[in-house]
C-alpha cells in the first residue's frame, strides 16, 4: 500500500517537480503577457515602459508587456472594463471623469508625477492675463478649459474674458499661423516642438499659475485586474519602475530604446524630451512611479473646483498607493 501511494503521488506531482511537490512554481511571479495602451503617440514621456522591454525588466518579474498604441477611437476606460488590454496610460482627469461615470478604473502608479499641462502663447505675451479679449485654443475636452481657467484667474486675470476657440489637438500648428493668441498644450511635446518652430513663444505652466503639483498621466487598471491578479499589477509596476530609473540614469541609452521600437520616431527629439522630464519622472515622492497622497487631496479639491468634476474624486478608492510607493533597493540611485 505504501508503494502505491508513493507511486500516485510521484505521477500526480510530475508536472511540477522542477518547483517542488505541491510548491507555486510561478513564486509569486504572473508569468504571463500583458498589454499596456499608452495614451498618446509614443515620445519621451513613454521611454521608462520601452526600457522597462528591452532591458528585460518586465521578464525578469515575470510579466512579459506589449506596448499598443492608441489609434484614433481609442477609449481606454472601455478596453480596460471590456479587458481588451491590462493597463493603459491616463491622463488623471480622464481617470477622474470615467470613475464619476462609473467605470471602476484605479491608479496604480504614476507615469509623469508633475503636471504637463500648460497654455503656449505668441511672443511677447508677458502674462497669461494678456490673453484677455483674444482667441485662445482649446482641444475641446474639459480639462483643458480647467487648466486655461486656472492659468487666467492665477495670473489675476479674467477667465470669462478669454475667447475660447476648439481647435482640437492642433496647437502648434495653430500658433504657427497664427490663427490663435495662445494654447493649451503639453509643454513637454507640443511645447518643445513649437519653441523649435517659433522662438520666444512663451510657455506658462498649470502648477506655476495655483494648480497643485499632480501627476499628470498615471497607470491605471480595471478594479477586476487589480482584485484577481494583484501578482501581475505588481510585475508590472516593478518593472516600469525599474525602466524609468534606467531612463533617468541613461537617457541617450532610453531614447534608442523607444526608437528601436517606434518606426519613424526622432531620436533627437525623444532624447530632448527625456531631458526636460527629469523632475517629472521623479516628482515629491522623490522615485519613479510614486503617487503622494497629500498631493492628490489638493488635486481632487483643484479637479471639482474648476469644474472638471462635479465633486472631488475619492482619492483613496481611486488609487492604490501599495505598488507604486514600495521600497525597492534601486531608489536610491536617483
Amino acid at each position: 500500500m505504501m508503494r502505491i501511494l508513493a507511486i500516485l503521488l510521484t505521477v500526480l506531482c510530475l508536472p511540477v517537480l522542477i518547483a517542488g511537490c505541491g510548491a507555486d512554481p510561478s513564486n509569486g511571479r504572473p508569468d504571463r503577457g500583458a498589454t499596456l495602451l499608452l495614451d498618446f503617440t509614443p515620445n519621451g514621456v513613454h521611454a521608462g515602459i520601452y526600457s522597462a522591454i528591452a532591458r528585460g525588466y518586465d521578464a525578469a518579474e515575470g510579466v512579459h508587456l506589449r506596448v499598443r498604441q492608441p489609434g484614433s477611437s481609442t477609449d481606454a476606460v472601455k478596453l480596460l472594463t471590456a479587458g481588451k488590454v491590462d493597463f493603459a496610460v491616463m491622463d488623471i482627469h480622464d481617470l477622474a471623469l470615467a470613475r464619476e461615470k462609473g467605470s471602476d478604473v484605479v491608479g496604480v502608479m504614476s507615469i509623469a508625477q508633475r503636471p504637463l499641462a500648460a497654455v503656449l502663447a505668441q511672443p511677447g505675451t508677458r502674462t497669461p492675463r494678456a490673453l484677455e479679449g483674444k482667441r485662445v485654443g482649446v482641444t475641446g475636452l474639459p480639462s483643458d478649459d480647467a487648466v486655461l481657467d486656472s492659468i487666467v484667474k492665477g495670473a489675476g486675470g479674467d477667465p470669462a474674458r478669454v475667447r475660447k476657440t476648439t481647435i482640437g489637438f492642433n496647437a502648434v500648428a495653430s500658433m504657427i499661423a497664427g490663427k490663435v493668441a495662445g494654447a493649451t498644450a503639453f509643454w513637454n511635446v507640443e511645447g518643445l516642438a513649437l519653441k523649435a518652430k517659433k522662438p520666444g513663444v512663451r510657455e506658462f505652466r498649470v502648477d506655476e499659475y495655483g494648480a497643485p503639483a499632480y501627476p499628470e498621466l498615471v497607470l491605471a487598471v480595471n478594479r477586476t485586474t487589480l482584485q484577481d491578479a494583484p501578482d501581475l499589477v505588481r510585475a508590472t509596476v516593478t518593472s516600469l519602475r525599474r525602466g524609468y530609473g534606467f531612463t533617468l540614469n541613461d537617457a541617450d541609452s532610453s531614447a534608442s530604446d523607444v526608437v528601436a521600437e517606434v518606426r519613424g520616431a526622432d531620436r533627437a527629439q525623444i532624447l530632448d524630451e527625456i531631458n526636460v522630464l527629469t523632475a517629472v519622472f521623479l516628482g515629491p515622492t522623490n522615485h519613479p512611479g510614486g503617487l503622494d497622497r497629500p498631493v492628490l487631496d489638493q488635486w481632487a479639491a483643484w479637479e471639482a473646483r474648476f469644474g472638471i468634476t462635479r465633486r472631488p474624486p475619492d482619492v483613496a478608492n481611486a488609487f492604490v498607493f501599495t505598488y507604486a510607493n514600495a521600497k525597492m533597493a534601486s531608489d536610491s540611485t536617483y
